[in-house]
């Protein structure tokens, strides 16, 4: 009696042909090449979104969900602010830099918004924020922009761009840890990827 097997498919793997791993931050020239590009094309929100994302270094799910009042007083926007993230439940603080503060007061100013709006609204959904998926198209589209690979980026990589040059100039891994608001310092040494980096580091002062 002959039993007969059903042959199996090959396995493919979810992550053939794509690019996975952390995404890198972006570099001070591209800081700079960014809301240079959008302040030339008169994209209001869009320069307001990128300072914000680069001085709060918030996760994309906090960072769309900011009302006017965690950044702005009524009279100016504030030079630091105080939320509470969503994935971890604790509270963190973060910065304001006077660049990011006048981006978002002509966003404000240009949007007639109160201090009851949400910061981002979406365009497409009445009284509703931008979402992760619309903020994680935007990232692409701006370092597309300025000739990056839109593949190789992504909303992860505006969080961790102040963090990590920070740290570069710093060292001081537990001040990352507090501004990143992780729990744990080993999660914002694995977020930095702080042990390549510094071995790569160590191993360029060597002449052999």
């Amino acid at each position: 009696m002959r039993i007969l097997f059903k042959r199996k498919s090959a396995y493919i793997p979810w992550n053939k042909g794509k690019l996975v791993g952390q995404k890198p931050p972006l570099k001070l020239r591209e800081i700079w090449a960014i809301p240079f590009m959008l302040s030339q094309q008169r994209c209001i929100r869009d320069l307001a979104l990128f300072n914000l994302a680069i001085d709060s270094k918030l996760r994309a799910c906090d960072l769309v969900k900011l009302h006017v009042s965690d950044v702005h007083d009524g009279s100016d926007v504030k030079s630091r602010s105080l939320i509470l993230q969503k994935k971890t439940k604790r509270p963190v603080r973060f910065e304001i830099s006077k660049h990011a503060r006048e981006a978002i007061e002509d966003w404000v100013n240009f949007s007639k918004l109160n201090l009851h709006n949400w910061v981002f609204p979406s365009r497409t959904r009445k009284s509703d924020h931008i979402s992760t998926r619309q903020y994680a198209r935007i990232v692409k589209k701006w370092v597309a922009m300025i000739g990056l690979d839109p593949m190789r980026y992504g909303t992860h990589s505006l969080r961790r761009t102040k963090a990590s040059l920070i740290y570069k100039q710093t060292k001081n891994l537990r001040a990352v840890q507090l501004l990143l608001g992780h729990t744990k310092l080993e999660s914002t040494v694995r977020y930095l990827g702080i042990d390549v980096d510094d071995a790569l580091e160590i191993a360029e002062q060597i002449d052999i």
